[in-house]
């Protein structure tokens, strides 16, 4: 675990617009559901700092704005500090989903 602050990471998240959650939520309307934005970025965040995600789990999200097809995804996170790590999901210059990933008791 670091207990000193790392860097920030910041890298696009590719979700393609033609991915499957599109089109059942909503008619006419399609907004990609968070379950399927919280699993990208969980996904990206372990292989960035080689984590199992077995021994984390997600403390608090809170989604901001909607994520639409062919929107542009930006992830960033730091960490691990103190055994948590923050990150956040931009959709162009505003932020779409905040949380907070804690390392898990052993």
């Amino acid at each position: 675990m670091t207990t000193q602050p790392a860097a920030t990471l910041h890298g696009p998240m590719e979700i393609s617009a033609e991915h499957p959650a599109f089109a059942g939520h909503f008619p006419k309307f399609p907004v990609l559901p968070g379950a399927v934005l919280i699993d990208a970025a969980l996904n990206a965040i372990a292989a960035a700092h080689a984590l199992d995600l077995r021994q984390w789990h997600l403390a608090s999200v809170k989604f901001l704005d909607m994520v639409r097809p062919g929107d542009a995804l930006s992830l960033e996170h730091g960490g691990p500090v103190n055994g948590s790590i923050r990150f956040s999901i931009r959709v162009a210059d505003r932020k779409a989903v905040i949380g907070t990933l804690t390392q898990a008791p052993p």
